[in-house]
């Protein structure tokens, strides 16, 4: 898969694989073609060259809702929720039920509740007050319920975009866990992220993405977290710069006064006095 600006690559040769009750990580650092290949997948924006076969039919997608049609959902990493809304508002935003016909139709505000509770439940999600506005829940917990979100709308596919970018170790390790549990109940999972550890508690393959191309793939019996995590610094070049640094500093140079005694030894001359 390949996409181009103008005459600026953004990606080229990149293959990625999700299958489902699995866990795809996407790895690189800033500027490796990450946003770009979520865009492409989210159907922000079309690929311009290679083919993106869902259930083995070659597709292009058109828009963000025909990839939701096609049970593709992407979560980014600002979340897109209103924080002022409560918890079941933001769960159905956009596609809220209504009961009712007519002048008289209107919000069913029960069925969004319970469902929402319900949902959130399933995923082992106990919120304290699903009527809280969704600003004053952590960043973890909304993580969470924009994971149940994408599992109760019938998603096949989840992609998430650095979920624990902005988590302390305690958070993260609750949102991979929701992850974990996404891929148990049988979606496949592509999750950014440019941190190799959190990739490798949960991930079953790897794709190492560097500067628009592919550095990497990897399933994960096939590599351990050390060189993973090696790959991802750098590999050779962070050897390299390692070898250069030492070379810059070097050893400690043998500066000798012009009597022969080394710096702060007495000469055994007479000194001025203070």
């Amino acid at each position: 898969m390949a996409k181009f600006y103008g005459n600026i690559r953004a990606l080229e040769g990149v293959s990625l694989e999700v299958h489902a009750g699995e866990i795809s990580c996407v790895l690189g650092d800033n500027g490796a073609g990450k946003s770009t290949l979520i865009k492409i997948i989210a159907g922000l924006h079309r690929h311009d060259a290679g083919d993106l076969l869902i259930d083995g039919v070659t597709t292009t997608l058109g828009s963000p809702r025909e990839a939701l049609d096609r049970g593709i959902a992407t979560v980014y990493q600002d979340l897109a929720v209103v924080p002022l809304m409560p918890v079941w508002r933001n769960f159905f935003l956009g596609s809220e039920p209504t009961k009712g016909r007519g002048p008289f139709k209107r919000l069913d505000v029960t069925l969004m509740r319970e469902t929402t509770r319900a949902a959130l439940l399933r995923m082992g999600i106990d919120l304290r007050d699903v009527d809280q506005p969704i600003g004053t829940l952590s960043g973890g917990e909304r993580q969470c319920v924009a994971i149940a979100r994408a599992v109760h709308f019938g998603a096949k596919v989840l992609v998430l975009d650095e979920p624990t970018a902005a988590l302390g170790v305690k958070q993260s390790g609750v949102v991979l866990k929701y992850v974990a549990a996404a891929r148990d109940a049988g979606l496949g999972v592509v999750l950014i992220t440019h941190n190799p550890h959190h990739a490798y508690l949960v991930g079953d393959r790897f794709v190492l993405l560097k500067r628009g191309a592919m550095a990497g793939s990897h399933t994960k019996d096939s590599i351990t977290l050390d060189e993973l995590t090696r790959q991802m610094a750098g590999g050779s070049e962070l050897e390299e710069l390692s070898h250069e640094l030492e070379r810059a500093t070097g050893p400690e140079p043998d500066v000798t006064a012009s009597d022969g005694t080394a710096p702060g030894e007495a000469s055994g001359k007479p000194g001025r006095p203070a």
